[in-house]
């Protein structure tokens, strides 16, 4: 078949282990796509075939002899440039670390392999995966297989361009300021931020982060289906003792009430309409599947946010001191400096007030999640952003920030947040946010699940 790249990773998990399919079979017809496809849209910047094959022949050498290789058996997967990976650079899309080899797998890649995933590919990060758009002076620009004109998003836009064209069924990214769920709304898919702790995180090729990236920065799946979701976070989620981090939560934590707080413009931000319609969609769909749905004002964005901003820029300017200037990334300078102008000074006194009121953040949202297990609400107050556009002004670089309020709130808190597509407005897709309480994914992926099963379902885009 030479459209095996359509089907979900859950469809390949399934005919590879019944042995309908071979897990050799379903490498070979991603790595042509990849050849076919990748050309046009720069998604993978790293390919191996070779050892992607030799995965493909040891999973079903497994299956030969009886053995289950893992939950994502035979699933093609890639993974981002910021995370190591054995004997690949982590470049995290700078010129400066284009040498940087890895010479262990990171825990999310070991967990990858041993749930018998088929690593295909590296994808492509801005410059520092600084930036909701994909480009830098190392592997060039990403563009969107739903549309060139728009944003394939970022930082994890090479993984979300990577799905949306069938190089892969399961893009592994990153997100510390919504740069799983972005990518995923971006491109028309379906994206998780799980809650900090859930999935194992940790490079040996880099010294330790700060505060700021251990308690805001995750790992976690973009796929074109809410199934596929679960397979991968089932697979990057595996124990691992180098991240200290690591909570062993249970995926599935019983039964909630089915109540949902609905908001569609949180703290006053600018929400247009197209976006408002997807939500009212949204809404309307998870009461007809029997939530109860009640508007709320949701508690606080806009400080959540700021702290986010700070604790950034103390990641930038301690863990990569003087690397802006250094890379001499044009975009990313702009992109960096009015970051640091909105952040504005952090001194030791204002770190230490910034964790104190996060405690309490926190506190107020769980205590909200409680009375409403989830939360819907905008990904984006915007449809995707034209190409480029956060470099063009000031101005133009304020309106995106303030569109993407609830892509920066998140992190802060440590919740789990789902990027669910719900269609296309002409040719540039569409979607919603759900939210929810600390390690309960599995809340989401129910509410997930009600709103794709009423839509029309994720394809494979064919660029241009």
């Amino acid at each position: 078949m030479s459209d095996l790249w359509k089907m979900s990773g859950f469809e390949i998990a399934d005919a590879v282990r019944a042995k309908r399919l071979s897990a050799v079979e379903v490498t070979e017809a991603h790595l042509q796509r990849l050849s076919d496809i990748n050309p046009a849209i720069n998604a993978v910047v790293q390919e191996f075939p070779d050892q992607a094959m030799d995965a493909a022949r040891a999973v079903d050498a497994r299956i030969a002899k009886g053995e289950d290789p893992g939950v994502l058996c035979g699933v093609p997967v890639t993974t981002k440039v910021n995370i190591d990976q054995k004997g690949q650079a982590t470049t995290n899309g700078l010129t400066l670390l284009k040498d940087n080899i890895a010479h262990v797998d990171s825990p999310v890649v070991a967990n990858i392999r041993k749930s018998g995933g088929i690593i295909v590919g590296r994808t492509n990060t801005p410059a520092f995966s600084l930036r909701w758009f994909t480009d830098n002076d190392l592997h060039g620009r990403t563009l969107n297989p739903r549309n060139a004109l728009i944003t394939p998003g970022g930082s994890s836009g090479g993984a979300a361009a990577a799905v949306a064209s069938g190089i892969c069924a399961i893009g592994h990214g990153t997100d510390i300021a919504g740069s799983v769920r972005y990518p995923a709304y971006a491109c028309g898919l379906h994206g998780l931020r799980p809650s900090v702790g859930r999935v194992p995180v940790y490079n040996a090729s880099a010294p330790d982060r700060f505060i700021g990236g251990q308690i805001m920065a995750v790992s976690g799946p973009i796929t074109r289906s809410i199934a596929d979701i679960r397979l991968g976070l089932h697979a990057m989620s595996g124990p691992d003792p180098r991240d200290p981090w690591y909570t062993p939560a249970p995926l599935d934590q019983g039964e909630f009430p089915k109540r949902v707080g609905y908001c569609e413009a949180p703290e006053g931000m600018p929400v247009v309409e197209d976006v408002r319609a997807a939500l009212r969609q949204a809404s309307q769909t998870l009461t007809d599947a029997g939530w109860q749905v009640e508007q709320v004002a949701c508690p606080p964005m806009r400080a959540a946010a700021a702290i986010n901003a700070k604790l950034w820029m103390l990641e930038m300017t301690y863990g990569a001191p003087g690397m802006v200037a250094k890379e001499g990334n044009k975009d990313a300078m702009f992109v960096y400096e009015q970051m640091a102008l909105d952040a504005g000074p952090v001194t030791l006194d204002d770190l230490m007030g910034i964790l104190q009121e996060r405690a309490g953040l926190i506190r107020e949202w769980q205590e909200f999640l409680v009375k409403f297990p989830v939360l819907l609400c905008p990904v984006s107050g915007m449809l995707p952003f034209a190409q480029q556009s956060d470099v063009q002004s000031e101005t133009a670089f304020a309106d995106i920030f303030e569109a993407q309020l609830t892509q920066r709130a998140l992190p802060t808190l440590g919740l789990p947040a789902l990027s669910v597509a719900t269609g296309q407005v002409g040719t540039i897709p569409v979607g919603v946010q759900l939210i929810s309480g600390r390690y309960r994914e599995d809340i989401l992926l129910a509410a997930g699940a009600d709103i794709e099963r009423a839509g029309a379902g994720v394809t494979v885009s064919d660029p241009g």
